[in-house]
């Protein structure tokens, strides 16, 4: 044992090391567990659908407004999105 480290710092690194390995190990298991095709352990004759990480998007989304400008309207636009794009 080294002798600058006390026996409390020597545990919570033996302690850190074990909680990282059951952390791979989970996320090892999470992400063969999304793959198709892959069988683990004793459920290796029941094959279920993974869920997927991210859910599916719907096609649909809020309704898109519009307005109408006149052309005094869309000029001040323009000159605005000039100026604050740099462009003179």
């Amino acid at each position: 044992m080294p002798e600058h480290l006390s026996t409390h710092q020597l545990a919570g690194v033996a302690a850190f090391a074990v909680v990282c390995a059951a952390w791979l190990t989970g996320l090892r298991r999470a992400a063969r567990r999304g793959r198709p095709g892959t069988r683990s352990g004793k459920r290796a004759a029941v094959v279920t659908p993974a869920l997927p990480v991210v859910p599916r998007q719907r096609g649909a989304g809020p309704h898109r407004e519009a307005v109408a400008l006149t052309p005094a309207e869309r000029a001040a636009f323009e000159r605005l999105v000039r100026r604050l794009g740099g462009r003179p």
